[in-house]
């Protein structure tokens, strides 16, 4: 019983040592790469130059993208005439298309894709820090509702924006 016991209290120590050492060790990479001049950023609102008159994308994209910011803390949100930096962004494509097709020629699911191209400015540099084109896809089912297919356009602004964001912070 006795041999039981140490077993035990030695694994106990090693999880707890384990645990202690991950807890004052863990820190986030988010930001650790914005140049020191960079301490703001203007989000200009999204273009969309798509041809989809998709309504209330540009919004949607604007919106995601400076709350994300706001969450990450790494650069002050500001207008563009206070700002060190600036992220611009346009909606290049949206294709809503049919994704799966079972025998019968019936479709059974809808992939809508969304391309859009962000530049990123480095003000105090005067300087292109990137301009790339980020696309995102989701899926939704071709029998659902409008929300269905709403639902899958918010899942590529929440994955484009997080893109975008740590393109940003972390692309140095």
């Amino acid at each position: 019983m006795k041999k039981i016991s140490k077993t035990f209290a030695k694994i106990l120590l090693t999880i707890l040592i384990i645990i202690k050492f991950e807890s004052c060790c863990f820190y986030s990479f988010t930001g650790a790469s914005v140049p020191p001049h960079l301490k703001s950023i203007s989000i200009s609102v999204a273009d969309d130059r798509s041809g989809s008159a998709e309504p209330g994308l540009r919004e949607s994209i604007t919106q995601k993208l400076i709350q994300k910011f706001i969450d990450d803390n790494s650069l002050q949100i500001v207008d563009r005439v206070n700002a060190n930096s600036i992220l611009e962004t346009v909606i290049i494509s949206f294709n809503d298309a049919p994704a799966i097709v079972t025998a019968g020629e019936n479709i059974t699911s809808r992939r809508i894709t969304i391309g859009i191209k962000a530049s990123y400015r480095d003000l105090v540099k005067k300087s292109v820090v990137f301009d790339k084109v980020f696309t995102n896809y989701a899926h939704y089912p071709s029998d659902g509702n409008l929300n269905d297919r709403n639902k899958a356009i918010e899942e590529i602004i929440e994955k484009t924006s997080e893109d975008i964001l740590l393109e940003t912070v972390s692309g140095w």
